[in-house]
């Protein structure tokens, strides 16, 4: 099967593609970083995805899972328009059996930078949009929708000792999740699901119960 992943050179998109591969799937990567994966069944597309008139030709995409993001760096640009016309291009049509759209819990509860939140806000009621029109072809489309990861991009809070006290004192279960963990989901939710569809996985560790954003100034 063809799996299509947009922000594959590091982090959770990393971490979906190198699950995927490990499946054997013919895995396409969107980045604007070189490629950081070398598998033969990797093929990496060094392109923006606010560069909608570049976007390739990919027929026959089986699996969609937009994961590029940003935070505070053009956020409804990058986060919920480009999605949007990704998954138009590559998402709504004949071949497809699952898209995934990687959100925030943020998206739901408010606690973060403005139009962070707009824009994964944004993602979730798209995400209900799209379900419903690729149920057609007998597809899933959802939303994960994650809290703390252990990523390069939080490395500011994850080092700081105090901010990551405050941060632990929020989040019921002590930890943040790995990227591995959230690539099992993206996994779980694209090949394995064929029910859920048209939901929202928040996977926080229960940080959204409290709902107080820390952060550093």
């Amino acid at each position: 099967m063809k799996v299509l992943i947009t922000g594959t050179s590091q982090g959770i998109g990393k971490a979906i593609a190198e699950r995927f591969l490990q499946e054997s799937f013919e895995v396409i990567g969107f980045d604007r970083a070189e490629p950081t994966i070398d598998n033969k069944n990797y093929k990496h597309y060094k392109i923006d995805v606010r560069d909608y008139d570049n976007y390739p030709e990919i027929d026959g995409v089986n699996i969609l899972i937009n994961n590029a993001g940003t935070q505070n760096e053009d956020d409804i640009e990058i986060n919920l328009k480009s999605l949007i016309k990704i998954t138009e291009k590559y998402g709504v049509q004949e071949n497809i059996c699952s898209i995934l759209n990687i959100g925030s819990a943020s998206g739901h509860t408010g606690s973060e930078f403005p139009e962070y939140c707009a824009s994964k806000g944004g993602v979730v009621s798209y995400t209900k949009n799209v379900a419903m029109r690729v149920a057609p072809f007998g597809a899933t489309c959802n939303s994960l929708d994650p809290g703390g990861v252990l990523t390069p991009l939080n490395d500011c809070v994850i080092n700081d000792k105090e901010l990551w006290a405050q941060i632990m004192d929020e989040t019921p279960l002590k930890k943040w999740a790995t990227v591995e963990e959230i690539a099992e989901w993206a996994y779980f939710l694209t090949v394995k699901n064929t029910f859920c569809t048209g939901q929202s996985i928040i996977v926080d560790g229960g940080e959204s119960i409290n709902r107080r954003f820390i952060w550093k100034d």
